[in-house]
């Protein structure tokens, strides 16, 4: 049997159009035997890196393609031969994305005319289109020696009577036939899941679909033989001359980031070394310290090496820009395991407070691109993002995308609706096919969204290495591919997240500093603050960074942090890792002095001794499995790969015997090896790096001092921050009652749009807090600064003299009165509660017009 390319199947990541993954379509097709296969997803590459990946490793080809209905009718299907041919693609998607809301498409045949040079075309011809002839000579004219007619054969009706037709066609245009059978799914047995995702993207139910069901289940990967009785010889043998043209791996994409960054005079490594050193100096006034600058060398070499410059030159201007700007980020994460890092200023954790492992972050043996994570104030985070697109342009700059897949809540959710089954009838959701159909879909791509904040920024046109296309959001663009095809291509993302902790701590330190009449900064803060500590230590923790979980207050007064490593190992212990691998009871038994600290050798002593011989962060599993089973640097990353992986795949288990034998052979007990490897197992329930942890309990500090020593600043700021932390308005002003703040009700005689402090005359810090106009549920933000104008502009005579000054309207009238916010206005101002309708003061208001 000759071989055969097949060059035309959609994967799911053809939204709703197929019921099977890119990777089970390619392994598939080399199971069959066949020469290569085409992903050729709708107007869209987001599936090809997964088919890439699948590809690679069962040693199929893979050709890289798209196919498009275009507005005039024709059904095109556009195949890559070469990465100019690639470029040509990915450009055409983006700009049929980008002209039409998220989801959608538009292309018309005038747009291939010049933007496709390079590519091959398949022409799905409709025989019987009024326009076909015009089409035909059209693409003869334009693509000529580059466009096949595809013929598909799947036991339709009517095949038999348009095979004359296509015969003809492509003899009056020179155009060739070729077999190009369209396929939705790798095997027959998808075909109900099929019909369900057909129903799902149509919303109606299987029984409704009508014409728009598909009639068979012959839209499959077929097997050589089959393919030999469907099409003649020379159908099939075109498919290999096809196939030979297409020579195009995503290997070969080069990513390049942008070099205008570095200043001239400069080389990109010159440039960086200028900035660290300037950084260090800034950090260590007296001198960098011999050891920190011999760290500094070996990371920037390594840096050097792996040429990661421009990355780190990248995110440090973003930093530096956001800091220009008075905006609070940190970076967290493995990057704070880089000196380099923090004489960046991209992270503030010091290597004087943990054992930094740059290992943990970059490692030769790796070989995969850093992630450094930075966090902004939330409530500004629009202006980093804004800087992005307006230094580099949309043309150079994209969010990634985030896959929605299909939970178990929303499978059955669309499954029973499109069964036409009620998901609350728990007898119809029993029945053996829902069950099945439910776990089929579990895990199908439902659409694209955008990452949180993970952008990439390309020295040229992005749309060169992948899609664009506009995000749900407003000014938002984003590439067609995830996190996890960025990071097998190996490109690099800079990640722009959202604290609220940072617009809550920054907020705060504007309102000490309007009282005190002097800037202060999170510099300022004093280190190691005794009375901080104590009331961390009594569990007074509620609006504290990372540690106001009942769960974390629980923990507080048995662990009872006094310095700024406990809260390093506070902030990590409650995690499910440390919890399931056993560490919690056994660490605070050791800190209490109810149990002996013993080390089994000087080389776990050194690793172990900070947090009392228990294993609580990732980096001292790293180090164990090299000091006590002599795991190689990419043997030790390996494992902290299957921890992070752990109960998804297993992995973990593989390592479990060299782990424990390697143990052995260097002196340990099998008991003692054990209990190291169910601990290092806890580790896949989410523990955290040390250097992240660090980074966490830097702001936790911060916040737990603003809280014990400035409280109804700290109060006001959270509650300008919202939505953040695990509380609510109300549970926020409880607590701040409790602390011994006056908190004064929303009036709109006194209170401006946001909160605000009440300075009184010899009372420092302030302890009263006036509630601010936007508490109240459902007030508009814009009815709330009328108002807030109106009573700035001047004095006023009457409550209608107000509220006709700012133009409030019936409805906002009402939701001020519910909320007791015209009171003192209305003569009440010492009611408990009222309403609009049982105040007859209020009436004349509410009854204006």
């Amino acid at each position: 049997m000759p071989s055969y390319a097949q060059l035309h199947s959609l994967s799911n990541f053809s939204f709703l159009q197929s019921a099977s993954h890119p990777g089970e379509l390619v392994q598939h097709a080399h199971d069959m035997g066949y020469e290569a296969i085409a992903i050729t997803d709708e107007c869209s590459l987001a599936g090809v890196v997964k088919a890439h990946v699948a590809a690679t490793q069962s040693g199929i080809r893979l050709i890289i393609g798209s196919s498009f209905r275009l507005v005039e009718g024709l059904h095109l299907v556009v195949l890559v031969t070469d990465i100019l041919a690639y470029r040509e693609l990915s450009g055409l998607i983006s700009m049929a994305r980008r002209r039409s809301a998220k989801g959608r498409y538009q292309l018309h045949l005038r747009d291939l005319d010049f933007r496709l040079r390079h590519s091959l075309l398949i022409w799905l011809a409709d025989p019987h289109h009024p326009a076909l002839l015009t089409w035909g000579e059209h693409l003869s004219k334009r693509f000529k020696g580059r466009c096949w007619i595809g013929v598909e054969r799947r036991l339709q009706g009517g095949e038999s009577r348009d095979w004359p037709l296509l015969q003809e066609l492509s003899g009056r245009f020179a155009l060739p036939l070729v077999a190009c059978p369209q396929i939705h799914m790798h095997v027959r047995e998808r075909k109900p899941l099929l019909d369900v995702l057909t129903a799902i993207r149509y919303n109606c139910r299987v029984q409704d679909l009508g014409c728009r069901a598909p009639v068979n289940a012959e839209a499959v990967i077929k097997s050589l033989p089959v393919l030999q009785h469907r099409y003649s010889p020379e159908l099939l043998a075109q498919t290999r001359v096809i196939a030979a043209r297409c020579h195009f791996s995503l290997s070969e994409l080069k990513y390049e980031y942008p070099a205008e960054l570095v200043p001239q005079g400069y080389t990109p490594s010159s440039y960086l070394r200028y900035l660290v050193a300037s950084g260090a100096k800034r950090r260590w006034p007296d001198g960098v310290p011999t050891k920190v600058q011999a760290t500094i060398e070996r990371e920037l070499a390594l840096i050097d090496e792996l040429h990661y410059v421009y990355y780190f030159l990248t995110v440090e201007d973003l930093v530096r820009f956001a800091r220009s700007r008075g905006i609070l980020c940190q970076g967290r994460g493995s990057a704070a395991n880089s000196v380099v890092c923090y004489c960046l200023f991209i992270t503030e954790v010091s290597p004087d407070l943990i054992n930094m492992l740059f290992e943990r972050f970059i490692s030769r043996e790796r070989n995969e691109p850093p992630d450094i994570d930075v966090d902004f104030e939330h409530s500004r985070r629009e202006e980093v993002i804004q800087y992005i697109y307006t230094k580099y342009g949309r043309r150079r700059a994209a969010l990634a995308a985030t896959v929605i897949t299909y939970r178990s809540r929303s499978a059955l959710r669309d499954v029973a609706k499109a069964l036409g089954i009620d998901p609350l009838d728990q007898q119809a959701i029993s029945a053996p096919m829902l069950l099945d159909l439910m776990q089929q879909i579990r895990g199908f791509p439902r659409h694209l969204s955008q990452h949180v904040g993970g952008f990439i920024i390309a020295s040229k046109q992005i749309s060169d290495l992948a899609p664009v296309e506009n995000a749900a959001m407003p000014d938002r663009t984003l590439i067609q591919w995830d996190k996890e095809d960025i990071e097998t291509l190996g490109l690099l993302k800079v990640d722009v997240l959202a604290l609220g902790m940072l617009s809550a701590i920054r907020k705060s330190l504007e309102c000490v500093s309007s009282y005190l009449f002097k800037n202060i900064g999170i510099e300022d803060i004093p280190k190691n603050d005794s009375n901080t500590y104590a009331m961390l230590a009594r569990g007074d923790s509620l609006g504290v960074f990372q540690v106001e979980s009942r769960a974390q207050m629980s923990m507080l007064p048995r662990l009872k942090p006094a310095c700024f490593y406990d809260l390093v190992i506070q902030i990590a212990i409650v995690r499910p890792g440390p919890i399931q691998g056993d560490m919690v009871h056994p660490y605070l038994r050791r800190r209490q002095g109810k149990e002996q600290v013993t080390y089994p050798s000087d080389e776990i002593r050194a690793v172990l001794e900070p947090t009392l011989g228990i294993p609580i962060f990732q980096e001292q599993a790293i180090r164990l499995s090299m000091v006590a089973a002599g795991f190689s640097g990419g043997e030790a990353d390996q494992l902290r790969r299957a921890m992070a992986n752990w109960g998804k795949n297993g992995n973990l288990l593989v390592f479990e015997q060299k782990l424990v034998a390697g143990m052995l052979a260097r002196g340990y007990t099998r008991e003692y090896a054990d209990r190291l490897f169910t601990q290092i197992k806890g580790f896949g329930g989410y523990g955290f790096p040390e250097a992240h942890s660090a980074s966490f309990a830097l702001l936790c500090y911060v916040s737990a001092w603003l809280k014990c020593h400035h409280p109804a600043a700290f109060y006001c700021a959270l509650l300008n921050s919202q939505p953040m932390g695990f509380y609510s308005p109300s549970q926020l002003v409880q607590d701040a009652v409790r602390h011994g703040i006056q908190v004064l009700p929303v009036d709109v005689q006194h209170s401006a749009v946001e909160h605000a402090l009440v300075v009184e005359e010899g009372v420092s810090p302030p302890r009263t807090l006036r509630l601010g106009l936007l508490l109240v549920k459902g007030l508009s933000a814009d009815c709330a600064q009328r108002i807030a104008l109106a009573r700035a502009a001047g004095p006023f005579i009457s409550a209608t003299d107000l509220v006709r000054r700012a133009s409030v309207g019936k409805r906002d009238l009402e939701l001020l009165a519910s909320a007791d916010a015209l009171s003192s206005l209305a003569g009440h101002r010492h009611q408990a509660r009222w309403d609009a309708s049982g105040v007859e003061p209020m009436r004349p208001l509410l009854d204006s017009p």
